[in-house]
């Protein structure tokens, strides 16, 4: 359980006495989204800043903090491309 009260940047303050863990990577990774990916991709670069280069926790979270960048700047994209015979869909004028 979380100690009470609001937390910053960390939601687990043991983090903050401990080496790092690929799992707390993955802790912050989450469900991450377009709306919130650069706070995530903040605390993920705190939370590595100081581990070496080859450290694990450390390769994963370069990896994310790349990911969670593309997606900050260019969203998610779902679904599957329209196929040759369906037809667009109607805008939606305001």
């Amino acid at each position: 359980m979380y100690p009470p009260g609001p937390m910053s940047e960390f939601e687990r303050p043991d983090r903050l006495t401990r080496e790092p863990t690929v799992e707390d990577v993955r802790e912050l990774m989450g469900a991450s989204t377009p709306h919130f990916a650069l706070q995530i991709r903040n605390r993920i670069r705190n939370l590595i800043v100081g581990l070496p280069d080859e450290h694990p926790a450390r390769r994963l979270g370069e990896q994310e903090i790349a990911r969670l960048d593309r997606l900050a700047y260019e969203g998610e994209h779902r679904g599957h491309p329209a196929q040759p015979d369906e037809p667009p869909l109607p805008s939606i004028e305001v």
